[in-house]
């Protein structure tokens, strides 16, 4: 038993992205939702995207851990970045850690006005599965 990501003929080939996954029945699903780039306090750890972008990936993963699962294991990511975010500095700070293994994940991502956390530049949710065995 194992997800399989797809990348159909027909559609856009990216090594970034997958745009199909099948998770078999019996896998555990894990939701995580949208984390910005704050400490445990709720405070914007910097003004910097890059830096928000990485604390971000590293709530997801603290949230990921807490249900026994990491980073390797998301299959679906959303990204909501701001408008005056710098989104090239935003994805190279995060993209390597987007990647898990294998085929690439699936990815949304949208450039948006605001967000609901006043400073945040990036928000970031996932939603990932585990086989176990």
């Amino acid at each position: 038993m194992e997800i399989t990501r797809l990348q159909p003929a027909g559609l856009v080939r990216s090594p970034a992205f997958s745009h199909v996954a099948v998770v078999p029945a019996g896998a555990t699903t894990i939701y995580v939702g949208g984390q910005n780039g704050v400490d445990d306090t709720g405070t914007v750890v910097s003004a910097d995207v890059a830096e928000q972008s990485v604390r971000a990936i590293d709530n997801v993963s603290t949230a990921l851990e807490a249900a026994g699962a990491t980073l390797a294991d998301v299959i679906q990511w959303t990204v909501f970045i701001a408008e005056e975010a710098d989104l090239a500095a935003a994805y190279g700070a995060i993209a390597p850690r987007l990647a898990g293994s294998g085929a690439p994940p699936l990815v949304t991502a949208a450039m948006v006005s605001a967000l609901g956390v006043p400073g945040a530049l990036l928000e970031v949710s996932a939603i990932a599965a585990v086989v176990r065995d």
